[in-house]
């Protein structure tokens, strides 16, 4: 158990969902600034965003990003942090993951390392090495132990430049046969960062898809770890009934939090949770 400041990060519409799958799902600017201000009051300092496009599908686009963190930080008062996404969901290739990055220079981002590989190791290494001295917060997302072994291996070799400490996403039920998460399968994780020995260095945190994700997320909190919850994921409360909107999703977690003693993480807190500068 630890007393270390909580980080709630809301992921609320990911890449895929749409309304047809919950009416509240945000998909315009407005939308999600508004969800936004609603999770803020609810307990999340951060959250990650994903854009849509006029029809309704995930886009990497610079100028669609930059009017979104415009509405969210006139809605919020500047008081919730974003993340912007790179996620390439089979239409991005590297190098356009990348762009969108170096045009945006978002204070906030998360990286898939399986996907930006594919650049090949050279060039994924001058991106990071870049985004470190931007003072750009990455989140490296993992999804196994064989993308934690190669975090591992590059970290070391100093392919992520002056990034301090590592700040890893370890993505819960994925890949699972019925895509749901179970507190155990936190477990691998944090056997892969005592054999790298990075437990110590690292700032980690925990997303768990489907109905398990109330339980994932109160095993991570206890553990240590910090959180993203939200509509990219799950749609569902801890008993099992869809929740109303992202911000019930974020009031569950915070209760979790509150009921484990660890405090939540104050904006300033969260910009150092997340690596900004």
């Amino acid at each position: 158990m630890t007393a270390d400041p909580l980080l709630i990060m809301v992921a609320p519409n990911g890449a895929r969902r749409t309304k047809s799958d919950h009416p509240a799902l945000p998909m315009t600017v407005r939308e999600l600034a508004e969800t936004a201000a609603s999770c803020l009051a609810e307990g999340a300092a951060a959250m990650h965003v994903h854009v849509r496009d006029e029809v309704g599908a995930h886009v990497l686009d610079a100028d669609l990003y930059a009017q979104v963190l415009t509405a969210i930080r006139e809605r919020t008062n500047s008081g919730m942090l974003v993340q912007v996404t790179t996620e390439a969901v089979g239409r991005y290739s590297p190098l356009e993951q990348m762009k969108l990055v170096r045009a945006l220079r978002p204070a906030a981002v998360s990286v898939a390392l399986r996907e930006i590989l594919r650049a090949g190791e050279a060039a994924a290494s001058a991106f990071f090495a870049w985004t470190a001295k931007q003072g750009i917060g990455v989140q490296h997302i993992l999804y196994d132990n064989a993308d934690l072994d190669k975090f591992a291996q590059l970290f070391r070799r100093g392919d992520f430049g002056d990034m301090g400490q590592p700040r890893l996403l370890f993505v819960l039920g994925r890949y699972a046969p019925d895509q749901e998460s179970r507190p155990e399968d936190l477990d691998p994780f944090l056997a892969g960062l005592k054999r790298h020995r990075l437990g110590a260095d690292t700032v980690w945190s925990v997303c768990a898809f489907g109905r398990g994700e109330t339980s994932a997320l109160a095993a991570a909190i206890a553990r240590g770890g910090h959180v993203r919850v939200g509509f990219e994921n799950s749609l569902w409360n801890a008993d099992g009934g869809v929740a109303r909107d992202n911000a019930e999703r974020v009031a569950a977690i915070a209760d979790v939090a509150a009921n484990t003693g660890r405090p939540l993480a104050s904006a300033l807190q969260a910009r150092a949770i997340l690596g900004i500068a």
